[in-house]
């Protein structure tokens, strides 16, 4: 009996974000910034952010161009999110040439000033603990895709583990590389040193931007018996 599981992680690399606050056993004021006068006040019927003392402060528009001058305008009403929806990817019994698809979706809200993207890379090959034994990523129809370059997958004669990229709604944030739907790609593998790859981006900010992310994999008959399987990471990093 030949069974694969893939386990799927994710971290979110996001820079640190300090503002400045003045406190003692009597009081705490937290403020955005130190100048003149900072804050965000507020009552029942508004709330407003505000920073004073800084050289031109404020929102300056133009044909071409928009300037937002002011620490009241760096903090984001979108926090960056990354979320995953099924963290264990199970292939169940493979029978030779009969390739197996399986599928999950990567979510991200951002609101970064460049956007985001979102890498990824396997801790190695689909591997079989008691055996020994490798699955080898594919190297697709053509023999020459890797982590780097996509190559069209399509034959049942075809072996191997891959992955691609695909639109959940109206916009696509997949990586160009799958443009092409019988296109796949290995992932990056770190036992080998590879560098991670992006999956997918945006220059967009918004909440829940949504990729679906699929998982191929497929043997010959001289594969052994086994249970494979290995842990795919995805790096999601907000970029300025």
């Amino acid at each position: 009996m030949l069974v694969i599981f893939v386990y799927i992680g994710s971290i979110i690399a996001s820079p640190l974000a300090i503002a400045e606050t003045m406190s003692n056993n009597l009081y705490r004021i937290t403020w955005g910034n130190f100048n003149m006068a900072a804050g965000k006040p507020s009552n029942a019927s508004y709330a407003v952010s505000y920073t004073a003392g800084q050289l031109a402060p404020g929102l300056y528009t133009g044909t071409n161009f928009i300037v937002k001058s002011g620490f009241q305008y760096i903090y984001s009403i979108i926090p960056f999110a990354f979320s995953i929806n099924n963290i264990f990817i199970d292939f169940g019994t493979l029978t030779p040439a009969n390739p197996v698809v399986r599928t999950n979706i990567l979510s991200v809200s951002n609101q970064s000033a460049g956007g985001y993207i979102v890498t990824a890379f396997e801790n190695h090959q689909l591997f079989a603990p008691a055996t020994g034994q490798y699955i080898p990523d594919t190297t697709c129809d053509g023999g020459s895709c890797s982590e780097t370059a996509p190559g069209g997958w399509s034959s049942s004669l075809t072996y191997g583990f891959g992955y691609r990229c695909d639109i959940v709604s109206v916009t696509n944030y997949c990586n160009s590389d799958f443009s092409i739907v019988s296109n796949y790609k290995q992932f990056a593998d770190n036992s080998k040193s590879e560098i991670p790859q992006t999956v997918f981006s945006s220059h967009v900010s918004g909440r829940n931007q949504q990729a679906q992310v699929s998982y191929k994999a497929n043997v010959s008959s001289v594969q052994a018996n086994g249970a494979y399987s290995n842990f795919i990471t995805y790096i999601a990093t907000p970029t300025f």
